[in-house]
């Protein structure tokens, strides 16, 4: 589990981890991201395929490059007890609170929110 002593300075940021590898079938992969949910209750959203993972999250750290970091270890650190497949991290995404609720106003028009725990097929 990641252990973070964090200043008053945190921040909050929205991650996207994506994920790549050999390929696993769909229950798994569906089941181990449940488990990675059930582990990590910052957990978003997630999309897969049989050979690719997307999670989204919301972390404190006290700049993105330390947000960067976590995620960078993430699915490692949860890769034995979530049972997540032996896959690389192949992209980081993080922004800054503002950003995402800018990025939704523009897409939608309104503030939007992304809604929990939602687990999809790419």
């Amino acid at each position: 589990m990641l252990s973070v002593v964090l200043d008053s300075s945190a921040r909050m940021w929205h991650v996207t981890l994506t994920v790549e590898g050999a390929a696993v079938s769909s229950h798994e992969i569906r089941a181990a991201l449940e488990r990675l949910s059930d582990e990590h209750p910052f957990l978003l959203a997630g999309r897969y395929a049989s050979n690719r993972a997307e999670i989204r999250y919301w972390d404190e750290a006290t700049d993105a490059s330390s947000a960067v970091e976590l995620a960078a270890r993430l699915w490692a650190e949860h890769r034995v007890s979530a049972g997540l497949p032996d896959w690389d991290v192949v992209g980081v995404e993080v922004i800054d609170q503002h950003t995402f609720h800018r990025r939704g106003r523009t897409a939608h028009g309104q503030p939007s929110l992304v809604a929990a725990g939602r687990i999809l097929p790419f």
